[in-house]
């Protein structure tokens, strides 16, 4: 029997630290720069791996990466660790129910970024699948886990990106969004069943057929009863008055546990089980927003760096370089996923104008596409050379998606949203100290303007989309919003609360400047421009104190004019205009 000794927790922590050091290190620099932190993680294994440390100083890196097994089965356990908590807490950031609901267009979206994309990967890999296999009789397979991986979008990469334009909880972003969501659940329930079927001892029909209705009948079960279960435990032990966050993290991570069992018992892998728990748990209300916060926070503050780091470690990407492979896969990845996602948008009645926009959403791999990748590597299904153009094709795929999201949006017509702001729509000190309440009170004063909606049609369509994904942001800051037929121009009613309102925001603060956008049905892309105009402009800390200060109309109005009334830009013809 094997015993671990001093020498080994002393190597170890060495490792754990270097590797978190550099890793966060890094993270952060590239996070200024505005590129995801999983190039960073790399980027580390890449530094202190066989690809440099080794071939510039293979003394120290066999020092500090020995290949002992027991040395090595240490990192790799807890880098598995990091992967498998990684993937519930992917799951957990998931909004089922909100995609759900508006499934007609999120499913045929993401039914068409499932299909189109393996379409478009699967029949260029048949020709050139044999220069990258030993055996002739495994093209087609090989083939067929290419176009699987090629389907997999990052899901967390697209959500960053759409927070930095202050696009997550517009309409378009909360459909970009949802279709991602079932993306997700799709691609990886065809993934991990293709694996485990794969790597079954006994392949058949009747095993498949097993796997197949086993993985099914699991997945229907933890997105119906499973979700209202285990929001019933968390209610429960909030209830119990239980110390928070620590009593949800336990109940989490156990679910990932079970669930990651059974689905091992069923014949896929443990991750589509962690995945699954993730979205129970995310579903659950009494999950607050903070206990969310804290899970992502230690997720990828510790587990995930260690994970992406270790991947670097263990494979060599020069010696393992094939620029025609990276080429092709990064093409096809790209192309195939903002394809799939042009012609679902093409398939509903979504207004075409954002149709470009969704299909960038679609196009970076990032993180999972990396994940997906390391386990078909784990099983022997590919080679390394294919393994390193899928991982230089996931990071290229996600450091572009800002600057053509941004070139996207800058395409468009800005417009000055002052014109949409009234004096008679502003509330210096709100009565309200909840959300309903507040949405009701500001509902009623725009509902006594000319030409509005009664105040019961306001409060009912503001409520129900912020019942589909909240809008309290961060620093005392929500936006409430909704699109009604019949609205001939946006409206824009602020209230100010000196107490503050409870709007279950990220940061748990309460909510102290409310503004409430209606804006009319058929022209969401103004609805687009005031959301992210609102929250570019309330991020500055002067801003925002300029209109907290004012304890009257006149005043907050004033400030309001001040704050938004800046010349715009019009794309077409680059002419500044002012509108103060």
């Amino acid at each position: 029997m094997h015993y671990l000794n001093e020498h080994n927790i002393f190597i170890f922590l060495v490792q754990i630290s270097l590797l978190l050091i550099c890793a966060r290190g890094l993270g952060e620099l590239f996070r200024k720069w505005k590129q995801p932190a999983v190039t960073a993680e790399i980027l580390t294994g890449i530094l202190l791996g066989p690809t440099i440390l080794g071939r510039t100083s293979p003394e120290l890196y066999n020092w500090i990466f020995p290949k002992d097994i027991i040395q090595q089965n240490m990192l790799e356990t807890v880098a598995w660790f990091g992967i498998l908590f990684f993937l519930l807490k992917t799951g957990l950031e998931m909004d089922f129910s909100s995609a759900w609901r508006q499934r007609k267009q999120a499913l045929t979206i993401s039914m068409s970024d499932v299909i189109i994309p393996m379409i478009i990967a699967f029949i260029p890999t048949v020709f050139i699948a044999s220069n990258y296999i030993s055996d002739p009789s495994q093209i087609y397979l090989f083939s067929l886990f290419i176009a699987t991986i090629m389907t997999i979008s990052a899901l967390p990469v697209t959500a960053r990106v759409l927070q930095d334009f202050n696009l997550y909880k517009t309409d378009v972003g909360f459909l970009i969004m949802g279709a991602l969501s079932l993306n997700d659940i799709i691609g990886w329930a065809v993934f991990t069943l293709v694996l485990g079927v794969v790597t079954s001892a006994s392949f058949n029909i009747m095993s498949v057929s097993i796997v197949l209705l086993s993985t099914v009948v699991f997945s229907v079960f933890c997105l119906t009863g499973g979700r209202h279960l285990t929001n019933y435990v968390i209610a429960k032990m909030h209830k119990m008055k239980l110390p928070e966050p620590g009593s949800s993290l336990t109940f989490i991570s156990i679910l990932g546990c079970i669930c990651g069992a059974i689905t091992v018992k069923i014949g896929i892998h443990a991750l589509f089980g962690f995945f699954i728990a993730g979205i129970m748990a995310g579903e659950a209300k009494a999950l607050s927003e903070r206990t969310r916060n804290v899970i992502s926070q230690m997720v990828h503050a510790l587990f995930v760096p260690l994970f992406f780091a270790n991947v670097g470690i263990k494979i060599d990407f020069l010696q393992n370089i094939d620029w025609f492979l990276i080429t092709f896969i990064t093409l096809i990845g790209i192309a195939g996923r903002y394809v799939g996602a042009w012609l679902g948008v093409t398939f509903t009645d979504h207004p075409r104008v954002n149709r470009n926009l969704i299909s960038i959403a679609h196009t970076p791999g990032g993180e999972m596409q990396i994940v997906v990748g390391i386990l078909a590597l784990e099983y022997g299904l590919i080679k390394e050379p294919v393994f390193v153009a899928i991982v230089f094709g996931a990071i290229f795929s996600s450091v572009i998606i800002g600057p053509w999201m941004s070139h996207a949006l800058n395409k468009r017509k800005k417009i000055n949203i002052l014109e949409f702001f009234g004096k008679r729509t502003i509330v210096p000190q709100l009565k309200a100290i909840d959300r309903d309440d507040a949405i009701r009170e500001l509902s009623e004063l725009i509902a006594e303007q000319e030409n509005m909606p009664s105040k019961e049609e306001i409060f009912t369509s503001v409520i129900s989309r912020e019942s589909t994904i909240g809008t309290g942001l961060e620093e005392g800051i929500a936006i409430p919003h909704a699109r009604m037929s019949h609205l001939k121009h946006p409206v824009i009613a602020v209230g100010r609360s000196s107490v503050g309102v409870d709007w279950n925001s990220p940061d748990g603060k309460l909510t102290n400047l409310v503004l409430m956008i209606l804006s009319p049905q058929d022209n969401e892309w103004i609805q687009l421009q005031i959301l992210r105009y609102i929250a570019i402009t309330l991020k500055d800390e002067q801003a925002r104190e300029k209109l907290l200060n004012t304890d009257n109309v006149q005043d907050l109005w004033d400030s309001l004019r001040q704050i938004f009334g800046i010349h715009y830009i019009d794309n077409k013809n680059k002419n500044s205009v002012s509108k103060k």
